[in-house]
Protein backbone atom coordinates (compact mmCIF):
# COMPACT_ATOMS: atom_id res chain seq x y z
CA UNK A 1 0.00 0.00 0.00
CA UNK A 2 1.55 3.95 -1.08
CA UNK A 3 1.60 6.08 1.59
CA UNK A 4 1.72 9.51 -0.11
CA UNK A 5 1.30 11.41 2.91
CA UNK A 6 4.66 10.77 4.19
CA UNK A 7 7.82 12.89 3.31
CA UNK A 8 10.10 10.25 2.71
CA UNK A 9 11.44 9.66 -0.83
CA UNK A 10 11.62 5.93 -1.62
CA UNK A 11 15.53 6.19 -1.30
CA UNK A 12 15.05 7.57 2.07
CA UNK A 13 12.34 4.14 3.46
CA UNK A 14 15.07 1.64 2.07
CA UNK A 15 18.10 3.10 3.71
CA UNK A 16 15.85 3.19 6.97
CA UNK A 17 14.73 -0.50 6.24
CA UNK A 18 18.13 -1.33 5.49
CA UNK A 19 19.25 -0.25 9.39
CA UNK A 20 16.15 -1.98 10.94
CA UNK A 21 17.07 -5.32 8.60
CA UNK A 22 13.82 -5.24 6.69
CA UNK A 23 13.26 -5.07 2.79
CA UNK A 24 9.52 -3.58 3.40
CA UNK A 25 7.27 -1.47 4.99
CA UNK A 26 5.00 -5.04 5.43
CA UNK A 27 7.81 -6.59 7.08
CA UNK A 28 7.82 -3.53 9.58
CA UNK A 29 4.38 -3.92 10.56
CA UNK A 30 4.33 -8.00 11.00
CA UNK A 31 3.40 -7.89 14.35
CA UNK A 32 0.31 -5.86 13.74
CA UNK A 33 -2.66 -8.22 12.85
CA UNK A 34 -3.84 -8.04 9.70
CA UNK A 35 -7.49 -7.22 10.83
CA UNK A 36 -6.37 -3.93 12.29
CA UNK A 37 -4.15 -2.62 9.59
CA UNK A 38 -5.81 -0.41 7.12
CA UNK A 39 -6.04 -1.88 3.40
CA UNK A 40 -7.37 0.66 1.74
CA UNK A 41 -6.24 4.43 0.73
CA UNK A 42 -7.25 6.98 3.07
CA UNK A 43 -10.87 8.24 2.73
CA UNK A 44 -8.95 12.24 2.62
CA UNK A 45 -11.49 14.80 0.16
CA UNK A 46 -9.19 16.42 -2.76
CA UNK A 47 -7.25 19.28 -2.20
CA UNK A 48 -8.66 22.48 -1.96
CA UNK A 49 -7.98 26.36 -2.71
CA UNK A 50 -7.97 28.77 0.29
CA UNK A 51 -11.72 30.46 -0.62
CA UNK A 52 -13.19 26.34 -0.95
CA UNK A 53 -11.77 25.42 2.75
CA UNK A 54 -13.03 28.66 3.85
CA UNK A 55 -16.51 28.23 2.90
CA UNK A 56 -16.45 24.20 3.20
CA UNK A 57 -15.77 24.98 7.26
CA UNK A 58 -18.37 27.95 6.53
CA UNK A 59 -20.75 25.17 5.49
CA UNK A 60 -20.66 23.25 8.43
CA UNK A 61 -20.58 26.34 10.87
CA UNK A 62 -23.89 27.22 9.62
CA UNK A 63 -25.16 23.46 10.68
CA UNK A 64 -24.18 24.04 14.63
CA UNK A 65 -27.58 25.11 16.37
CA UNK A 66 -26.87 27.89 19.19
CA UNK A 67 -28.89 26.54 22.32
CA UNK A 68 -29.60 28.51 25.11
CA UNK A 69 -27.67 26.18 27.63
CA UNK A 70 -29.40 25.03 30.96
CA UNK A 71 -27.52 22.03 31.28
CA UNK A 72 -24.69 21.06 33.31
CA UNK A 73 -23.87 18.35 35.07
CA UNK A 74 -20.08 19.28 35.96
CA UNK A 75 -19.71 22.05 32.80
CA UNK A 76 -21.21 25.32 32.73
CA UNK A 77 -22.12 28.09 30.42
CA UNK A 78 -20.33 31.78 31.16
CA UNK A 79 -19.86 34.55 29.72
CA UNK A 80 -16.40 35.11 28.30
CA UNK A 81 -14.79 38.37 28.53
CA UNK A 82 -13.38 39.02 25.00
CA UNK A 83 -9.93 40.69 26.36
CA UNK A 84 -9.20 36.88 27.32
CA UNK A 85 -9.38 35.41 23.85
CA UNK A 86 -7.29 38.04 22.75
CA UNK A 87 -4.38 37.55 25.22
CA UNK A 88 -4.62 33.88 24.77
CA UNK A 89 -4.35 34.50 21.11
CA UNK A 90 -1.01 36.11 21.12
CA UNK A 91 1.72 33.87 19.13
CA UNK A 92 3.93 34.09 22.35
CA UNK A 93 1.09 31.72 24.33
CA UNK A 94 0.07 29.81 21.83
CA UNK A 95 2.84 28.59 20.48
CA UNK A 96 4.89 28.21 23.92
CA UNK A 97 6.39 25.10 24.68
CA UNK A 98 6.82 23.55 28.53
CA UNK A 99 9.16 26.33 30.16
CA UNK A 100 11.95 23.69 30.60
CA UNK A 101 14.72 26.69 30.49
CA UNK A 102 13.81 29.44 32.99
CA UNK A 103 16.13 31.97 31.25
CA UNK A 104 13.98 32.34 28.38
CA UNK A 105 10.15 31.31 29.56
CA UNK A 106 9.61 33.86 32.18
CA UNK A 107 6.49 35.18 31.26
CA UNK A 108 5.11 31.56 30.92
CA UNK A 109 6.47 30.71 33.67
CA UNK A 110 5.15 33.94 35.82
CA UNK A 111 1.43 33.21 34.08
CA UNK A 112 1.88 30.00 35.76
CA UNK A 113 2.72 31.13 39.13
CA UNK A 114 -0.31 33.76 39.26
CA UNK A 115 -2.56 30.78 38.02
CA UNK A 116 -1.15 28.61 41.01
CA UNK A 117 -1.59 31.64 43.40
CA UNK A 118 -5.35 32.22 42.49
CA UNK A 119 -5.89 28.49 42.82
CA UNK A 120 -4.72 28.64 45.89
CA UNK A 121 -6.73 31.46 47.19
CA UNK A 122 -9.61 30.35 46.05
CA UNK A 123 -9.33 26.08 47.52
CA UNK A 124 -7.82 27.34 50.90
CA UNK A 125 -4.42 24.90 50.06
CA UNK A 126 -1.20 26.66 49.78
CA UNK A 127 -0.07 24.40 47.24
CA UNK A 128 -0.82 24.27 43.60
CA UNK A 129 0.11 22.34 40.75
CA UNK A 130 -0.45 23.71 36.99
CA UNK A 131 -2.24 22.07 35.63
CA UNK A 132 -4.24 18.80 34.41
CA UNK A 133 -6.01 17.64 31.72
CA UNK A 134 -9.38 17.83 33.31
CA UNK A 135 -11.82 17.66 36.81
CA UNK A 136 -12.30 14.07 36.17
CA UNK A 137 -8.12 13.09 35.17
CA UNK A 138 -7.49 15.46 38.35
CA UNK A 139 -9.39 13.06 41.08
CA UNK A 140 -8.14 10.17 39.75
CA UNK A 141 -4.71 11.79 39.90
CA UNK A 142 -5.58 12.44 43.73
CA UNK A 143 -6.91 9.09 44.22
CA UNK A 144 -3.55 7.66 43.25
CA UNK A 145 -1.72 10.60 45.11
CA UNK A 146 -3.57 9.68 48.59
CA UNK A 147 -2.58 5.62 47.51
CA UNK A 148 1.57 6.99 47.31
CA UNK A 149 1.13 8.79 50.34
CA UNK A 150 -0.35 6.02 52.50
CA UNK A 151 1.89 3.25 54.44
CA UNK A 152 0.59 -0.69 53.25
CA UNK A 153 -2.54 0.74 52.29
CA UNK A 154 -4.30 1.17 48.72
CA UNK A 155 -7.80 1.74 49.30
CA UNK A 156 -9.67 4.82 48.51
CA UNK A 157 -13.31 5.88 48.99
CA UNK A 158 -15.27 7.49 46.94
CA UNK A 159 -18.94 8.88 46.87
CA UNK A 160 -21.96 8.32 45.18
CA UNK A 161 -22.81 11.56 44.84
CA UNK A 162 -19.20 12.65 42.81
CA UNK A 163 -20.20 13.16 39.14
CA UNK A 164 -20.69 10.19 37.59
CA UNK A 165 -18.43 10.49 34.75
CA UNK A 166 -15.25 11.34 37.27
CA UNK A 167 -16.10 8.18 39.23
CA UNK A 168 -15.90 5.96 36.23
CA UNK A 169 -12.33 7.76 35.10
CA UNK A 170 -11.06 7.22 38.54
CA UNK A 171 -12.34 3.72 38.83
CA UNK A 172 -10.55 3.30 35.28
CA UNK A 173 -7.35 4.58 36.51
CA UNK A 174 -7.30 2.77 39.60
CA UNK A 175 -7.79 -1.02 38.17
CA UNK A 176 -4.50 -0.17 35.96
CA UNK A 177 -2.96 1.38 38.84
CA UNK A 178 -3.19 -1.88 41.48
CA UNK A 179 -5.51 0.69 43.62
CA UNK A 180 -8.89 -0.45 44.88
CA UNK A 181 -11.78 2.05 44.83
CA UNK A 182 -15.00 0.87 47.26
CA UNK A 183 -18.44 3.63 46.11
CA UNK A 184 -19.84 5.13 49.45
CA UNK A 185 -23.33 5.52 49.33
CA UNK A 186 -25.55 8.61 49.22
CA UNK A 187 -28.38 9.09 51.75
CA UNK A 188 -31.38 11.75 50.73
CA UNK A 189 -28.51 13.35 48.06
CA UNK A 190 -25.61 13.64 49.83
CA UNK A 191 -23.23 11.44 51.19
CA UNK A 192 -23.65 8.83 53.83
CA UNK A 193 -21.24 9.47 56.50
CA UNK A 194 -22.08 6.68 58.50
CA UNK A 195 -20.85 4.15 55.51
CA UNK A 196 -18.05 5.91 55.83
CA UNK A 197 -17.44 5.87 59.11
CA UNK A 198 -17.82 1.72 58.36
CA UNK A 199 -15.55 1.77 55.89
CA UNK A 200 -13.01 3.61 57.81
CA UNK A 201 -13.00 1.59 60.49
CA UNK A 202 -11.62 -1.48 58.53
CA UNK A 203 -8.51 0.20 58.68
CA UNK A 204 -7.31 0.14 55.35
CA UNK A 205 -8.26 3.34 53.73
CA UNK A 206 -5.87 5.57 51.99
CA UNK A 207 -8.33 8.05 51.61
CA UNK A 208 -11.94 9.76 51.20
CA UNK A 209 -13.06 11.27 47.90
CA UNK A 210 -15.95 13.53 48.25
CA UNK A 211 -17.44 16.74 46.65
CA UNK A 212 -19.29 19.78 46.65
CA UNK A 213 -21.49 21.05 44.93
CA UNK A 214 -22.10 17.54 44.37
CA UNK A 215 -23.68 15.78 41.11
CA UNK A 216 -27.41 16.99 42.62
CA UNK A 217 -26.16 20.82 42.66
CA UNK A 218 -25.83 20.09 46.78
CA UNK A 219 -23.21 22.12 49.08
CA UNK A 220 -22.62 19.67 50.88
CA UNK A 221 -21.53 19.82 54.92
CA UNK A 222 -18.58 17.90 55.89
CA UNK A 223 -18.35 19.25 59.26
CA UNK A 224 -16.22 16.45 61.07
CA UNK A 225 -15.29 14.99 58.35
CA UNK A 226 -11.75 16.01 57.67
CA UNK A 227 -10.98 14.95 61.64
CA UNK A 228 -12.61 11.61 60.99
CA UNK A 229 -10.39 10.61 58.24
CA UNK A 230 -7.27 11.34 59.73
CA UNK A 231 -7.92 9.90 62.77
CA UNK A 232 -7.27 6.87 60.63
CA UNK A 233 -4.31 8.19 58.96
CA UNK A 234 -6.14 9.01 55.92
CA UNK A 235 -5.97 11.72 53.64
CA UNK A 236 -9.58 13.66 52.17
CA UNK A 237 -9.85 15.39 48.95
CA UNK A 238 -13.22 17.43 48.17
CA UNK A 239 -14.04 17.44 44.27
CA UNK A 240 -14.83 21.03 43.68
CA UNK A 241 -16.19 23.71 40.85
CA UNK A 242 -13.47 26.11 40.59
CA UNK A 243 -16.16 29.19 40.61
CA UNK A 244 -18.15 28.02 43.36
CA UNK A 245 -15.20 28.50 45.92
CA UNK A 246 -15.54 32.36 45.46
CA UNK A 247 -18.58 32.14 47.54
CA UNK A 248 -18.73 28.96 49.08
CA UNK A 249 -16.34 27.47 52.40
CA UNK A 250 -13.06 26.13 50.86
CA UNK A 251 -11.44 22.73 50.96
CA UNK A 252 -8.90 24.36 52.95
CA UNK A 253 -11.80 25.21 56.06
CA UNK A 254 -13.11 21.58 55.80
CA UNK A 255 -9.72 20.95 56.60
CA UNK A 256 -9.34 18.60 53.23
CA UNK A 257 -5.65 17.53 52.24
CA UNK A 258 -6.39 17.75 48.73
CA UNK A 259 -8.78 20.07 45.96
CA UNK A 260 -9.23 18.94 42.58
CA UNK A 261 -12.08 19.61 39.99
CA UNK A 262 -12.67 21.32 36.74
CA UNK A 263 -11.91 25.23 35.87
CA UNK A 264 -14.02 25.19 32.99
CA UNK A 265 -16.12 27.52 35.05
CA UNK A 266 -14.14 29.76 35.20
CA UNK A 267 -15.20 31.65 31.68
CA UNK A 268 -14.16 28.59 29.54
CA UNK A 269 -16.76 28.09 26.40
CA UNK A 270 -18.32 24.71 26.80
CA UNK A 271 -16.57 24.37 22.66
CA UNK A 272 -17.92 20.76 22.36
CA UNK A 273 -15.90 19.55 25.36
CA UNK A 274 -13.16 21.50 25.97
CA UNK A 275 -10.34 21.92 26.17
CA UNK A 276 -10.92 22.49 29.41
CA UNK A 277 -8.42 22.42 32.64
CA UNK A 278 -7.69 20.32 35.68
CA UNK A 279 -6.71 22.13 39.32
CA UNK A 280 -5.32 20.44 41.38
CA UNK A 281 -4.21 21.75 45.12
CA UNK A 282 -2.80 20.36 48.28
CA UNK A 283 -1.49 21.04 51.81
CA UNK A 284 2.39 21.11 52.01
CA UNK A 285 3.36 17.94 53.80
CA UNK A 286 2.00 16.81 49.82
CA UNK A 287 4.17 19.42 47.57
CA UNK A 288 6.30 15.78 46.82
CA UNK A 289 3.96 14.23 45.82
CA UNK A 290 1.78 16.23 43.33
CA UNK A 291 1.68 15.71 39.91
CA UNK A 292 2.03 18.13 37.26
CA UNK A 293 4.29 21.46 36.91
CA UNK A 294 5.18 23.65 40.25
CA UNK A 295 6.25 26.87 39.08
CA UNK A 296 8.57 28.70 42.06
CA UNK A 297 9.51 32.41 42.79
CA UNK A 298 13.39 33.46 43.23
CA UNK A 299 15.88 36.24 43.01
CA UNK A 300 18.56 35.59 39.73
CA UNK A 301 22.02 36.48 40.14
CA UNK A 302 21.21 39.87 39.77
CA UNK A 303 18.56 39.50 42.84
CA UNK A 304 15.90 40.11 40.40
CA UNK A 305 12.47 38.48 40.96
CA UNK A 306 12.55 35.30 38.99
CA UNK A 307 10.63 32.22 38.16
CA UNK A 308 11.56 28.28 38.10
CA UNK A 309 10.24 25.03 38.14
CA UNK A 310 10.74 23.41 41.25
CA UNK A 311 9.66 21.04 43.89
CA UNK A 312 9.72 17.96 41.03
CA UNK A 313 11.61 15.08 41.88
CA UNK A 314 13.56 14.26 38.07
CA UNK A 315 11.56 10.30 38.29
CA UNK A 316 8.23 13.13 37.03
CA UNK A 317 10.11 13.18 33.86
CA UNK A 318 13.10 10.75 32.85
CA UNK A 319 12.06 7.69 35.47
CA UNK A 320 8.54 6.81 34.57
CA UNK A 321 8.30 3.45 36.34
CA UNK A 322 9.36 4.80 39.46
CA UNK A 323 7.08 8.47 39.56
CA UNK A 324 3.87 8.73 41.63
CA UNK A 325 2.38 10.11 38.06
CA UNK A 326 3.35 10.47 34.13
CA UNK A 327 2.04 13.60 34.42
CA UNK A 328 4.75 16.04 33.40
CA UNK A 329 2.58 18.54 30.88
CA UNK A 330 0.40 21.14 31.86
CA UNK A 331 -2.68 22.53 29.91
CA UNK A 332 -0.27 25.46 29.84
CA UNK A 333 -2.43 28.15 27.41
CA UNK A 334 -5.89 27.22 29.58
CA UNK A 335 -3.98 28.09 32.89
CA UNK A 336 -3.66 31.28 31.16
CA UNK A 337 -7.22 31.30 30.53
CA UNK A 338 -7.85 30.79 33.60
CA UNK A 339 -5.56 33.28 35.61
CA UNK A 340 -6.76 36.20 33.01
CA UNK A 341 -10.23 35.14 33.61
CA UNK A 342 -10.11 35.94 37.13
CA UNK A 343 -8.17 38.58 37.12
CA UNK A 344 -10.39 40.37 35.02
CA UNK A 345 -13.81 39.43 37.25
CA UNK A 346 -11.83 39.63 40.32
CA UNK A 347 -13.61 38.21 43.78
CA UNK A 348 -16.29 40.32 43.75
CA UNK A 349 -17.13 39.97 40.24
CA UNK A 350 -16.73 35.76 40.73
CA UNK A 351 -19.35 36.54 43.20
CA UNK A 352 -21.81 38.21 41.85
CA UNK A 353 -21.90 35.74 38.97
CA UNK A 354 -22.34 32.91 41.34
CA UNK A 355 -25.10 34.74 42.54
CA UNK A 356 -27.03 35.81 39.54
CA UNK A 357 -26.61 31.91 38.37
CA UNK A 358 -28.32 30.85 42.24
CA UNK A 359 -31.01 33.39 40.85
CA UNK A 360 -31.66 31.94 37.73
CA UNK A 361 -31.72 28.68 39.10
CA UNK A 362 -34.15 29.33 41.55
CA UNK A 363 -36.59 31.31 39.63
CA UNK A 364 -36.23 28.34 36.79
CA UNK A 365 -37.66 26.28 39.73
CA UNK A 366 -39.87 28.14 40.75
CA UNK A 367 -41.70 28.71 37.10
CA UNK A 368 -41.67 25.03 36.76
CA UNK A 369 -43.17 23.68 40.27
CA UNK A 370 -45.93 26.18 39.60
CA UNK A 371 -47.03 23.89 36.42
CA UNK A 372 -47.46 21.02 39.07
CA UNK A 373 -45.58 18.76 36.95
CA UNK A 374 -42.26 19.32 38.59
CA UNK A 375 -40.85 19.55 42.44
CA UNK A 376 -36.83 19.92 43.60
CA UNK A 377 -35.75 15.90 44.14
CA UNK A 378 -34.54 16.77 47.16
CA UNK A 379 -36.27 19.97 48.59
CA UNK A 380 -34.39 19.80 52.32
CA UNK A 381 -30.89 20.69 50.78
CA UNK A 382 -29.41 23.62 50.08
CA UNK A 383 -28.29 23.86 46.28
CA UNK A 384 -26.48 26.22 44.15
CA UNK A 385 -26.52 26.59 40.03
CA UNK A 386 -27.75 23.63 39.77
CA UNK A 387 -30.73 21.28 41.04
CA UNK A 388 -32.52 17.80 40.37
CA UNK A 389 -36.03 17.80 39.66
CA UNK A 390 -38.62 15.10 40.14
CA UNK A 391 -41.44 15.07 37.03
CA UNK A 392 -44.18 13.57 35.68
CA UNK A 393 -43.67 14.20 32.57
CA UNK A 394 -41.67 12.66 29.64
CA UNK A 395 -37.92 13.98 30.16
CA UNK A 396 -36.86 12.74 26.68
CA UNK A 397 -39.65 14.11 25.14
CA UNK A 398 -39.39 17.16 27.01
CA UNK A 399 -35.30 17.87 26.21
CA UNK A 400 -36.28 17.49 22.38
CA UNK A 401 -39.23 19.50 22.62
CA UNK A 402 -37.01 22.25 24.35
CA UNK A 403 -34.11 21.53 21.68
CA UNK A 404 -36.87 22.30 18.97
CA UNK A 405 -36.87 25.95 20.56
CA UNK A 406 -33.11 26.55 20.49
CA UNK A 407 -32.92 25.58 24.53
CA UNK A 408 -30.71 22.86 25.92
CA UNK A 409 -33.29 21.94 28.10
CA UNK A 410 -30.82 19.89 31.30
CA UNK A 411 -29.27 16.25 31.74
CA UNK A 412 -31.82 13.27 32.36
CA UNK A 413 -30.57 11.40 35.48
CA UNK A 414 -33.18 8.79 35.95
CA UNK A 415 -36.16 8.17 34.30
CA UNK A 416 -38.19 10.50 36.44
CA UNK A 417 -35.02 13.26 37.31
CA UNK A 418 -34.20 16.07 35.47
CA UNK A 419 -30.54 17.95 36.73
CA UNK A 420 -31.14 21.78 35.27
CA UNK A 421 -28.15 24.55 35.65
CA UNK A 422 -28.31 28.34 35.06
CA UNK A 423 -25.96 31.05 34.97
CA UNK A 424 -25.14 34.49 34.50
CA UNK A 425 -25.79 33.59 31.24
CA UNK A 426 -29.38 32.92 30.62
CA UNK A 427 -32.25 35.61 30.73
CA UNK A 428 -35.49 35.96 32.51
CA UNK A 429 -36.68 35.93 28.86
CA UNK A 430 -35.14 32.25 28.44
CA UNK A 431 -36.85 31.15 31.79
CA UNK A 432 -40.26 32.24 30.88
CA UNK A 433 -39.75 30.60 27.43
CA UNK A 434 -38.48 27.40 28.81
CA UNK A 435 -41.18 26.88 31.56
CA UNK A 436 -44.30 27.90 28.60
CA UNK A 437 -42.64 24.79 27.02
CA UNK A 438 -42.92 22.30 29.47
CA UNK A 439 -46.37 23.72 30.42
CA UNK A 440 -47.35 22.62 27.55
CA UNK A 441 -46.54 18.56 28.19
Amino acid sequence: MAHPYLPHTDADIEKMLGVCGLKSLDDLLSVIPGELRLSRPYKLPEAMSEPEVRRFFESLARKCQPLTCFAGNGFYDHWTPSAILSLIARSEFLTAYTPYQPEISQGTLQYIFEYQTIMSRLTGLPISNASLYDGATATAEAALMMVASARKKNRVLISATVNKAVREVVATYCKYHGASLTEVAEADGVTSRQAISAELAKGDVAGVIVATPNRYGIVEDYTGLADEVHAVKALLAVNCVASTLAILKTPGQWGADIAVGDAQSLGMPLSFGGPYLGFMTATSALMRKIPGRIVGATTDANGQRSFVLTLQAREQHIRREKATSNICSNQGLMALFAAAYTSLVGEKGLQEINRQGAAAVRALVGRLEATGKFSKAFPTRPFLNEVALKTSVNIDELLQRLADNDILGGVKIADDMLLVAATEMQSADDIDRYAAIAAQL
